[in-house]
């Protein structure tokens, strides 16, 4: 049964992209375009995909995932500036 018409998805290939680890609508989407175009089906997906095993939430859950998640990035403090104003390279 197709879940996105606009790009001929069906449940079956969003249940693979599941499995494979993708666990929230975005991340069907990255990967099969559905929910990109008119996004009816974004809703459908996420019932699809439900409160079922996700690797990420399960990091998350025990609670050293945060740390897991975020090994190798940075986080950037916003500098904020006027509004109406370029800023400009130092």
């Amino acid at each position: 049964m197709y879940v996105c018409s606009c790009f001929g998805i069906t449940e079956k290939q969003v249940k693979e992209h599941a499995e494979a680890g993708a666990c929230t609508p975005r991340q069907i989407a990255s990967v099969s375009k559905a929910g990109t175009d008119c996004g009816s089906c974004v809703r459908r997906i996420q019932g699809i995909l439900g409160r079922g095993a996700c690797p990420r939430r399960e990091l998350l859950e025990q609670g050293n995932g945060a740390a897991a998640l975020s090994e190798g990035t940075t986080r950037v403090a916003a500098e904020p500036f006027p509004p109406g104003r370029l800023r400009q390279a130092a």
